[in-house]
C-alpha cells in the first residue's frame, strides 16, 4: 500500500485529463495537493472542492509555466501555504499540429515554451527546495511520439524528446541530493485531447497496440502514485512507456 502522508505535490496543467487524475490518485493516498492551471478557474476549483472532500489540502494557482517569473512566484507561494514540495508532477503540455510545412513559427515556440521550458521552468523553481530538505520526488510527463516521431506533431515529439534528455541530465545532478527524477512516457490516452480525433484515425491507432485497446488517465496516474512513493526510490532517469505494449 502506498502512503503519501504528509508530502505536498505540485501538480502542473492540473485541472483536467491526466493531471486531474493524478491529482486525485495523489491525494487518495494521502497527498496534499496544489493545483496549476492556466486559464479555466472553475475546473480547478471543481477539483479543488473534489480533493478537499477527501479530506486533503488543496490550494490551486494560476500560472503559466512558460513564464520562469511567474513559475518562481507561484513555487514561493506554495512553500509559504504548505511549507515544502516534495512531489513535482509536470503534466502541463499543448498541442498545435500541422505538417512541418505549414507550421507557424509561432506555433513551434508555443510548444516548445510550455512543454520543454515550462518542465524546466518548474524544476529549477521546486527543486531549490527539495534540495534543502535533501528529498524530492520529480516526475515529468514525455510521450512516446518523444521516442518514435509522429507526422503532424514535429512541435510536439521535439518538445517530449526534449524532457527526456532533461529527465535524464536532472536526474544525474540532483541524486546525491535525494532527489529523484523520471519520465512517463504515455501512448494513446483517452482524453479531451484525443476525443477530437477521427474515428479512422483512432482505429489506425488502436491497430499499433498489441493491448488493442486505448489506455485510460488512470493507468498514468498509478504510475506516478508509484514514482512519487519511498517504494520507488531507488529508481531516477528513467522514462517508462505507459502504451499497451506501442513502443518496445
Amino acid at each position: 500500500m502506498f502512503d503519501l502522508s504528509g508530502k505536498v505535490a505540485l501538480v502542473t496543467g492540473g485541472s483536467r485529463g491526466i493531471g486531474k487524475e493524478i491529482a486525485i490518485k495523489l491525494a487518495t493516498f494521502g497527498a496534499d495537493i496544489a493545483i496549476n492551471y492556466t486559464s479555466n478557474e472553475d475546473l480547478a476549483k471543481d477539483l479543488q472542492n473534489q480533493i478537499q472532500s477527501l479530506d486533503r489540502k488543496c490550494n490551486i494557482y494560476k500560472c503559466d509555466v512558460s513564464n520562469l517569473e511567474e513559475v518562481t512566484q507561484m513555487v514561493c507561494d506554495i512553500v509559504k501555504e504548505f511549507g515544502k514540495i516534495d512531489i513535482l508532477i509536470n503534466n502541463a503540455g499543448i498541442t498545435k499540429d500541422a505538417l512541418l510545412i505549414r507550421m507557424k513559427e509561432d506555433d513551434f515556440d508555443r510548444v516548445i515554451d510550455v512543454n520543454l521550458k515550462g518542465t524546466f521552468n518548474c524544476i529549477k523553481s521546486a527543486s531549490k527546495y527539495m534540495m534543502k530538505k535533501r528529498y524530492g520526488k520529480i516526475i515529468n510527463m514525455a510521450s512516446v511520439v518523444g521516442v518514435i516521431g509522429n507526422a503532424g506533431q514535429a512541435n510536439y515529439c521535439a518538445s517530449k524528446a526534449g524532457i527526456i534528455g532533461l529527465t535524464k541530465s536532472v536526474a544525474r545532478e540532483l541524486a546525491t541530493r535525494n532527489i529523484n527524477v523520471n519520465a512517463i512516457a504515455p501512448g494513446f490516452i483517452k482524453t479531451d485531447m484525443t476525443d477530437v480525433l477521427s474515428d479512422d484515425l483512432k482505429e489506425q491507432m488502436l491497430s499499433t497496440i498489441p493491448k488493442k485497446e486505448f489506455g485510460t488517465p488512470e493507468d498514468i496516474a498509478n504510475l506516478a502514485v508509484f514514482l512519487a512513493s519511498d517504494m520507488s526510490n531507488y529508481i531516477t532517469g528513467q522514462v517508462i512507456n505507459v502504451d499497451g505494449g506501442m513502443v518496445m
